[in-house]
């Protein structure tokens, strides 16, 4: 079905919109993919703060050119998914990368995180990304665990200190 100027002008502005506020885009190929299992993966991500669209390819390159995103301006070829991660920079491509296991036609073409281009293959680094919450609860655990080393060696200090004595 053919845009009219307009329509492709709103489709710009509010995919442009999700690009500014999103700290990584994945864009896979949705080819072979039920209406059904489509559903599904769009549920789940809104559930997990990932934002998908279906854009033309044409108006894809146009709203990448200029910003941290443009090095995936070649991969836009074919049909193709796009799933902004707003919240976590992992999220959308931990979403793919299950949604994977489960649909073997769904490929993910590649991905950007902090002006990095990521292939397709290479999705597990940024799905491996902790989120937020557990990168504050490993800090605190190696907090802890300092702290209890630090005690350990102060205790033994005065334990040597004191056999010296």
């Amino acid at each position: 079905m053919a845009l009219n100027i307009q329509d492709k002008k709103a489709i710009i502005s509010d995919v442009i919109a999700l690009t500014k506020r999103s700290c990584s885009i994945v864009i896979a190929d949705y080819r072979g993919i039920t209406v059904d299992k489509m559903t599904h993966l769009r549920k789940a991500g809104r559930e997990s703060g990932v934002y998908m669209r279906i854009v033309r390819n044409t108006l894809m390159r146009r709203i990448v050119e200029g910003t941290s995103f443009e090095c995936l301006k070649d991969s836009f070829i074919g049909p193709t998914l796009v799933a902004f991660s707003v919240e976590h920079p992992g999220s959308a491509a931990r979403l793919f990368k299950n949604f994977m296991k489960v649909n073997a036609k769904f490929q993910v073409k590649a991905a950007v995180f902090e002006d990095e281009f990521i292939p397709g293959e290479h999705i597990d680094r940024l799905a491996t990304l902790p989120t937020h919450k557990e990168a504050i609860a490993h800090l605190i655990a190696v907090i802890q665990e300092a702290s209890a080393g630090k005690l350990v060696r102060t205790i033994a200090a005065l334990r040597d200190e004191k056999k010296a004595a």
